[in-house]
């Protein structure tokens, strides 16, 4: 696990994964390509809401493609911070304190 983001707003840890077309026993249907199964996630909190979203999956692998265009621009941090923002309506778990 890996914090990969922390703004004043949003915090981003990705749990490392594996793509599984790197499984030699990648058991996939027809229409799921190997490589579109990431096997690992991202968990993104908003500070401000304190409410957070664990991604797996194909949204984590649409989330991943997304970072990396956003990476290739150098955005600013309210550029990352605004991009975030769009998972916000997504966010139902409250942040707990242990």
């Amino acid at each position: 696990m890996d914090m990969i983001y922390n703004s004043p707003n949003y915090c981003v840890v990705e749990f490392k994964g594996i793509m599984a077309a790197d499984l030699e026993a990648a058991d996939t249907t027809p229409e799921q390509e190997p490589d579109t199964v990431f096997l690992g996630g991202y968990e993104i909190v908003d500070k401000f809401s304190r409410k957070e979203i664990f991604i797996d999956g194909a949204l984590a692998v649409r989330f991943r493609q997304q970072v990396q265009q956003l990476i290739d621009n150098e955005p600013t941090m309210e550029e990352i911070d605004d991009f975030l923002a769009g998972f916000s309506s997504l966010m139902q778990q409250p942040v707990v304190l242990h």
